[in-house]
């Protein structure tokens, strides 16, 4: 504890002298370049959204951590914003409609039209239980997920009650998961169980978007069940004739294939897809990640090329939605560090942000609308919050990203200085206006930067944001070097980052630098720089 507190002192007293205009010393230096006469393009305001997993449905009682105050704060700092209920568990899921979780529960019946979010909220005692089952529950999960035997698993009308109640009163726009893997005996899609469901969330007006399937590339290894591209979009074709043959539903949001990351068959499957589905979706969807989280190291989650991986199956994906379906929105609809469950020690590690940040960065330039993040809550290591739902340091990064990252995404790139080459590939910018909601006025853009090296970087800026205000959000690590990108604290200039009680979240601010041609970004650092005064004409 007493490290951690002279390490704090430290940072505070580096950021505040070093970290921004000050002298620069041995840091090395890359010049920014922006455009900030024309916006690039624009993204949809919950362009960064969340997920809570299916796993938590396995055992209905699980669902019911979905009342906790704590996580429903958490979760209302991240709006606006999608709520993805899916991933693996959501094809093993039957509709059940049965009255007994509220009785044995303790609970009052959700159903009820006055029922409040604050009558919905899981009593603390209740709450403490249930996160100390969970914790086992996901040594279950683990096991089930490594040897790919998943049993079918029933949820009644009070998971759907309270994950509408979470949904309702963090003001998300929630997205169900249907199951795709019950089939008919010609392999086509069985809508029976599904329309149950449909009919039964109409009954309560609960108002809801819809997915079916996740990753059906791997139907054939979870449930030796192969569909094809084609008969994918089909089975869509038949979910929205159901949609629009519902008086609230007619219009609602459609979304899908979720594949996997496209290559060799999945690449067809894709098109397969869109040749018979697409014009029953509203935007196609696809899964990323960029590691094996059994394999992962933390060389792997600060590489650049790691990083680079992204673009190149971005641009692989938009080039085979053109040929098909020109025009068609484009979302990452499951997307993390790690796959199977995410690198324990790093995913849900400090390390971890720069992955997140520049995945949010280069998904908004090369023009993904949404991008969702597995997971606020569920099973694996790659979660927001941790076992406690206490805060991760992805939680805070994302918090920032809400509030001071707009929709319109500026052209921005770097040029190292003559003598600091290699230091071009280990830091990274991205260029947005500023958040409008977020109280910045007219013409403020806000640079997103990280530096995955452990030297400390100047950053000369052009001329027009040179004579801005800047208000600077510099996260680090709460332990010095490499051994801080294992932490699972984070500092905002200086200041550790915690929850002030359950209710309350700290307040974000930002470090005030006046007008200079350069700033420093400190080595294995995040940092989101407002210049208040750009004046940029793409954002006026």
């Amino acid at each position: 504890m007493l490290r951690t507190m002279l390490w704090a002192a430290v940072i505070l007293v580096v950021c505040v002298r070093g970290c921004f205009n000050a002298a620069p010393g041995p840091a090395a230096g890359v010049q920014v370049r922006a455009d900030l006469d024309r916006a690039a393009r624009e993204v949809d305001p919950r362009f960064l959204s969340v997920a809570v997993d299916a796993s938590l449905v396995a055992e209905e009682k699980f669902m019911y951590m979905l009342g906790s105050p704590k996580l429903r704060t958490l979760a209302r700092a991240l709006t606006p914003s999608y709520l993805r209920f899916g991933g693996t568990q959501q094809d093993f899921m039957v509709f059940n409609m049965e009255k007994v979780f509220t009785q044995s529960h303790g609970y009052d019946d959700p159903q009820k039209p006055e029922d409040s979010c604050e009558k919905m909220e899981l009593p603390p005692l209740l709450e403490e239980r249930l996160k100390k089952q969970w914790t086992q529950q996901q040594v279950l999960l683990r096991k089930e997920d490594l040897q790919r035997k998943y049993r079918r698993v029933k949820f009644t009308e009070y998971s759907v009650d309270l994950l509408n109640s979470f949904a309702n009163c963090t003001e998300m726009d929630l997205i169900f998961g249907l199951n795709a893997l019950l089939r008919t005996s010609d392999n086509t899609w069985n809508s029976s169980n599904a329309r149950s469901l449909i009919r039964y969330c109409e009954s309560k007006q609960y108002r809801i978007s819809w997915e079916l399937g996740n990753e059906p590339n791997s139907y054939e290894k979870k449930a030796g069940i192969r569909v094809d591209g084609s008969q994918l979009g089909e089975d869509f074709v038949q979910l929205r004739e159901i949609l629009r043959k519902s008086k609230l539903y007619h219009d609602t949001g459609l979304y899908g294939p979720d594949i996997s990351q496209p290559r060799d068959h999945r690449k067809d499957l894709l098109q397969g897809f869109l040749s018979t589905g697409s014009e029953a979706i509203d935007a196609c969807t696809w899964h990323h990640y960029y590691v094996d989280g059994r394999t992962a190291t933390l060389a792997e989650f600060i590489s650049p090329e790691v990083l680079d991986s992204l673009g190149a199956k971005i641009s692989e994906v938009l080039e085979s939605i053109r040929l098909v379906s020109p025009g068609m929105k484009t979302w990452l609809g499951e997307s993390s560090t790690a796959y199977g469950g995410g690198a324990d020690g790093l995913s849900n590690a400090f390390v971890a942000g720069f992955m997140w940040l520049d995945k949010l960065g280069l998904s908004a330039k090369m023009g993904l609308d949404i991008v969702i993040r597995q997971v606020l809550i569920g099973s694996g290591t790659y979660h927001l919050v941790d076992d406690n739902l206490d805060p991760l340091p992805d939680y805070w990064l994302s918090v920032l990203h809400k509030r001071v990252v707009g929709p319109v995404v500026l052209t921005v790139d770097i040029l190292p200085a003559p003598d600091h080459q290699n230091q071009t590939k280990k830091v990274r910018v991205y260029l947005h206006c500023a958040n409008r909601n977020g109280g910045y006025s007219k013409g403020a853009v806000t640079l997103i930067a990280m530096n995955l090296g452990a030297r400390p970087s100047r950053l000369s800026l052009p001329a027009e944001l040179s004579l801005s205000t800047v208000e600077a959000f510099v996260l680090q690590s709460d332990q010095p070097g490499e051994e801080g990108l294992y932490s699972r604290s984070v500092m905002l200039n200086g200041k550790l980052l915690q929850m002030l009680d359950d209710r309350t979240l700290p307040e974000l601010k930002g470090h005030i630098v006046p007008p200079a041609d350069h700033l420093i970004l400190p080595g294995f650092s995040l940092a989101f720089y407002v210049f208040t005064e750009a004046q940029a004409a793409a954002c006026l």
